[in-house]
């Protein structure tokens, strides 16, 4: 081990800071906001300083590098650009026994600065000993994207509650299960971000009263429709809390990889050789899952509230009193739309945007003469084997049959195909198509051959 990780506690100790521009200026803000009582030595200072002064948050010593300055002091950083100047400041605090950083200069450094990820009084660091600055930089990054904003209201509220749950709960085992519940609770960690005193008690009450092995719950996340990248950093945070992800063909396997390595897969979907799983056995398979006091996460393609079933899910665990909650996903029209240089409204050619789906009910229509209007997109979602009805209807209507239009498969996909045309080939172009597709119709379709960034298709 090249460093020892320690958390210094600076609250009203005393430091030294010798720099005063941009780089001495974010050191700066760490040990101010760590409660430093900070003196900063320089020959210049940057107009920040300036204002931190008047406001008696630290104090400036204006002129060069003064030793004595140190005599007080817990902690000492040199941020200058003169690197003689930073040597003397780490020698001088050296001789004094006072641990110094040097900026840029790990080695004549006697402790390292580490990336920082604050959810207070959950503090993370990460340090590549000062080698490869900009990988500990990624890595806080991606460490960023799973840990929850509100981790630390939860964390502080925990302290709190440690003595009742050791009251509550007999055995160690019984205490790490309670936890491992109150950590992922969402809506715990809402009503504590939004200060609901109220809502927060009697979350608490329920997960103090409730048997262990009674608290499931189901988490709805929209994957978005494909990219992995368009995960949203919520939806990335549950499936890798998740005890089951119950998933259909929409959700990529890029997003599967993310998921939680020990987590239960039930695949739900369509695939060559397998049965599509009907809507009630899906309803089915979340509300047991929840029983039997798992966190499940049923994932779906795009957003799960736009033609996604997610309500009918819903239903089924609202009557069976399993806590749910919802993870929206950019669903595949603004998806599709953007990675096919698409845009769904413009101010020349369309002030709407209308969401159809292709998949209705028996003996279900739609209001055709109202979806052949101008100065409109129409995204049509499950529509391409009924291309054919749907250039019939918006012809029939009025819609004129030179309306572009394009169908876009595997939308957001680095396999992602554009077939575009006009509305009196659509029928056609749907042959050149495979599922998943999403059909656009409008003059906004026109700007794809100006727009188009993301692949030559």
């Amino acid at each position: 081990m090249d460093h020892l990780p320690i958390f210094c506690q600076l609250q009203g100790r005393d430091c030294l800071l010798v720099g005063g521009g941009d780089v001495a200026e974010r050191k700066a803000r760490l040990l101010l906001d760590a409660g430093a009582r900070l003196t900063v030595n320089a020959l210049a200072f940057s107009p920040q300083f300036q204002v931190w002064a008047q406001e008696q948050m630290l104090t400036l010593v204006h002129g060069n590098f003064d030793e004595t300055l140190l005599d007080t002091c817990w902690l000492a950083i040199a941020a200058t650009d003169d690197d003689a100047v930073n040597q003397q400041v780490s020698a001088a605090a050296e001789a004094r026994r006072i641990f110094c950083n040097v900026v840029d200069a790990p080695r004549q450094a006697s402790f390292i600065m580490p990336s920082i990820i604050d959810r207070s009084p959950l503090m993370v660091a990460v340090s590549s000993g000062g080698t490869s600055p900009v990988l500990a930089r990624l890595l806080r990054e991606k460490l960023e994207s799973v840990l929850p904003q509100h981790l630390g209201q939860v964390a502080s509220y925990a302290g709190k509650l440690r003595q009742r749950v050791k009251s509550a709960f007999a055995t160690i085992g019984e205490r790490r299960r309670f936890w491992e519940k109150f950590f992922v609770n969402d809506r715990l960690a809402q009503s504590l971000a939004n200060q609901d005193i109220a809502a927060v008690e009697r979350i608490t009450e329920t997960l103090l009263s409730e048997p262990l092995d009674h608290r499931g719950e189901v988490v709805l996340v929209g994957a978005g429709p494909g990219d992995a990248g368009l995960l949203t950093l919520k939806g990335l945070q549950q499936i890798q809390q998740a005890d089951v992800v119950v998933y259909d063909r929409l959700v990529s396997d890029e997003i599967m990889n993310l998921v939680r390595r020990d987590a239960d897969r039930v695949f739900v979907g369509k695939r060559a050789g397998y049965h599509c799983v009907p809507q009630e056995e899906i309803n089915q398979i979340l509300l047991r899952e929840a029983q039997r006091g798992k966190r499940v996460v049923r994932l779906k393609g795009g957003d799960p509230f736009i033609f996604g079933r997610g309500g009918e899910e819903l239903e089924t665990l609202c009557h069976a009193g399993i806590p749910f909650s919802v993870v929206p996903g950019i669903t595949a029209a603004s998806g599709c739309s953007a990675y096919s240089g698409i845009p769904l409204t413009h101010r020349d050619y369309a002030q709407s945007v209308r969401l159809v789906t292709g998949h209705l009910k028996t003996g279900g229509e739609l209001d055709w003469e109202n979806l052949a209007a101008e100065k409109q997109t129409l995204v049509f979602y499950m529509g391409l084997n009924q291309a054919t009805n749907i250039q019939h209807n918006l012809v029939a209507f009025g819609m004129s049959g030179d309306m572009p239009v394009a169908l876009v498969e595997n939308g957001t996909a680095v396999k992602q195909r554009v077939v575009a045309g006009t509305l009196s080939q659509l029928s056609e172009l749907a042959q050149q198509v495979e599922s998943p597709a999403l059909i656009i119709v409008g003059r906004v379709v026109a700007l794809r051959d100006k727009l188009n960034w993301f692949s030559s298709h």
